[in-house]
């Protein structure tokens, strides 16, 4: 019987397969190019083209795919086979240096945000080499990077790589004054959990709401939810387990480091965690850990709901960014030290963290903005859209005491300086976890809590990376000009603290209070929706850093931005267009069905005997008579506001009457049709409940 080390990354052209196909020198080169980023040959990239098409076609390939993830929030590909002519009439495969390295696909279908005119329709895609190729099904997938004809970024992935590039380049400063001059890279690494709902594929088929935007528009709150806590760590069910066991094997083939599974909160609600990794690998990992949930769902006849509230009164499904960064040669920066010294680079590393997460809130909001993550964020199983950090009540401690310079608890009453013989040592983690907080440290790392499920986690570590890497380069333009570097490391820790330490709040985020103290005291920023936060992406701090670092460019920028609201726009117009359609031709007509028949029962009655007075009939169709008359009325109110959409002059003011305007209107629609269906006779209710959906998997 086979163990998971055995076919554990078997379909991955990883480090074990180049070693046993690539030549020596070939090798070398490869991975000079990989750890180091140095210009890959011509020959050298023939020669992996070949090893990396025998090794996919002794698996079975027919196709190559260069995989690249577009805009859209999922990933592309588009398959070309192996084979070329031979003279003699037959085929031979084949696969170039060339191919490898640059595809052409047809760009002119992707959002573009204005980075390409329609008729310029071709764009490139170019070979990452730091995130392994891998088979899916009999197609050999290259993971890349998608550019436009005229060379801005198509992609999240190229962005990703230069942020980390530029991380890389501040950290190495702070290094390098530390005394380490032996480091090469300084590499973030992420483990995203991923948390989801299974449903019957059955009962799915059913509701056109679910089909066409992921979530339920309509939906009575079901006799039980999750008020007994009764499912979070619970036993497994036996489809969901099987589907568990069937998933873990298609990812371990992939070499995703798929870890921990259990049940989560809410009914029919799960989670998934994997092993940390770099992250531009965890971010095309999470993207194959999406596509896979939902074909190995669709094998056991279930759906994987991967919207981030797809029923109301629940839970819903995050994706928790546990975040880090750490040299090529295994040292965790933001993990304490065992000496005084290494303790002060800790907390330059922490401070910087601090800073570019007050600095940059805003972008750290925006990085999470969607439509779905919108109904989710502020809700009792997520943090609110206020940001702020956790830090624990010993590492809190230090801080306070670096920023009084007053004894620090756990010393012998000696004032905080940060000399190589007085920082003294602290342990790593020594507070429980805070599951309100957006952004909590938690020993070695931070938890980002804010992601929805369906967020790629390439927008994020963007933006994470970025706002770190520019605090790391204003902390080391400061250092490197010091002429004491203990007394200004000092006084630049202690100055971050007291400039910064609005950002750091160790209690509960759920509490009204908070926000109240967030916003009206300490002056943190509240964007409640993407409407509200996504035009900042353009305010004029946020251009100048991430330009100015090389991660975007200002059209590139730009184009986000319109991309993401228009996304927002249209997610939340098919919502709206889909609600009317299943009020009308669903919702409505079971509700007049069902009063007509409850009204011929009475009439039937009536018919026994005038003395029958048939008040529950007459009560029950009153009730539903109005409701009916209230559903028509809200769902042309609901349609009314569609065309004011097409009157707004941007998608920023579009983006606004959709928040203001359109989803008031939905929320108004959903209270009757809600209030009918608990009324309704079930026979007569034209789609499952939410107790069947909820509690349909065995």
């Amino acid at each position: 019987m086979k163990t998971v080390s055995d076919y554990f990354g078997s379909m991955v052209f990883d480090d074990r397969a180049m070693r046993a196909s690539l030549s020596a020198d070939v090798y070398a080169s490869l991975r000079k190019t990989i750890d180091e980023g140095s210009a890959l040959d011509i020959s050298v990239a023939n020669a992996v083209a070949e090893a990396m098409k025998n090794w996919a076609v002794s698996k079975g390939a027919t196709h190559f795919t260069h995989w690249f993830q577009p805009l859209t929030g999922i990933t592309a590909e588009k398959h070309e086979a192996f084979i070329s002519p031979s003279p003699d009439g037959s085929v031979i495969m084949e696969f170039s240096g060339k191919e490898l390295i640059k595809g052409e696909p047809d760009a002119s279908s992707f959002p573009s945000g204005g980075l390409r005119a329609t008729f310029e329709a071709r764009g490139y895609t170019a070979w990452d080499p730091t995130s392994y190729a891998f088979m899916k099904g009999k197609t050999l997938c290259i993971p890349t990077a998608f550019c436009s004809y005229g060379g801005p970024a198509l992609d999240k992935k190229t962005p990703l790589l230069r942020s980390m590039e530029v991380l890389s380049k501040q950290a190495l400063r702070i290094l390098r004054l530390f005394g380490n001059n032996t480091a090469k890279r300084v590499i973030s690494s992420v483990g995203p959990e991923q948390e989801y709902f299974l449903i019957t594929r059955e009962m799915y088929e059913k509701r056109p709401d679910l089909r066409f935007s992921g979530r339920t528009l309509f939906g009575a709150k079901p006799p039980k939810g999750q008020e007994l806590d009764d499912h979070y760590f619970g036993v497994i069910k036996p489809s969901v387990s099987a589907f568990m066991e069937d998933l873990n094997d298609e990812l371990w083939k992939l070499g995703i480091l798929a870890k921990t599974e259990h049940n989560e909160v809410a009914p029919a609600q799960h989670e998934l965690a994997p092993i940390y990794t770099t992250t531009n690998i965890a971010t095309d990992h999470n993207q194959l850990t999406m596509e896979m949930m939902q074909k190995v769902a669709a094998r056991h006849g279930l759906v994987c709901l991967l919207h981030e509230k797809p029923f109301a009164g629940v839970n819903g499904s995050g994706k928790h960014n546990n975040w880090s960064i750490a040299t090529d040669s295994g040292q965790n920066l933001l993990s304490p030290g065992d000496t005084p010294y290494e303790n002060a680079q800790f907390l330059i590393f922490l401070c910087a963290v601090i800073k570019a997460v007050d600095d940059y809130q805003d972008l750290l909001r925006i990085s999470v903005a969607t439509a779905g993550n919108d109904h989710r964020l502020g809700a009792n199983e997520a943090p609110p859209a206020v940001i702020s950090i956790f830090l624990g009540d010993e590492l809190n401690a230090v801080l306070e005491a670096i920023e009084s310079d007053t004894p620090y608890k756990g010393t012998k009453k000696k004032v905080m300086r940060l000399g190589a013989e007085v920082l003294p040592k602290f342990n790593r983690d020594t507070t429980d976890r805070n599951r309100t907080s957006p952004f909590a440290y938690t020993g070695n790392k931070f938890e980002f809590r804010m992601l929805g499920s369906s967020n790629s986690i390439a927008c994020t570590n963007i933006m994470l990376n970025s706002a770190v890497a520019e605090s790391l380069r204003v902390i080391a333009d400061s250092l490197e000009k010091a002429k004491d570097f203990e007394s200004e490391l000092h006084d630049l820790i202690r100055d971050t603290i007291r400039n910064h330490k609005r950002i750091i709040f160790n209690g509960n985020g759920y509490d009204d209070a908070w926000i109240e103290e967030a916003t009206k005291k300490r002056g943190l920023l509240n964007y409640r929706t993407t409407a509200d936060c996504m035009p900042h992406l353009l305010d004029k701090k946020n251009v100048t850093m991430l330009t100015s670092l090389g991660v975007f460019t200002d059209e590139e920028l730009r184009s986000r931005r319109d991309i993401m609201l228009e996304n927002y726009c249209k997610s939340v117009v098919i919502e709206a267009r889909t609600m009317i359609s299943m009020a009308r031709t669903m919702i409505a007509p079971a509700v007049e069905e069902y009063a007509a028949y409850v009204a011929g029962a009475a009439n039937a009655k009536k018919s026994l005997s005038s003395d029958i007075a048939c008040t529950y009939e007459k009560n029950l169709v009153r009730k539903l008579s109005g409701l009916l008359d209230d559903i028509c009325t809200k769902t042309d109110a609901l349609e009314a506001v569609l065309p004011l959409l097409q009157d707004a002059k941007d998608i920023v003011e579009e983006s606004a009457v959709v928040r203001d305007r359109l989803l008031p209107a939905m929320d108004e629609l959903r209270i009757p049709c809600d209030e009918a269906e608990v009324l309704t006779d079930k026979k007569y209710w034209p789609f499952p409940t939410y107790s069947d959906l909820l509690f349909g998997v065995k």
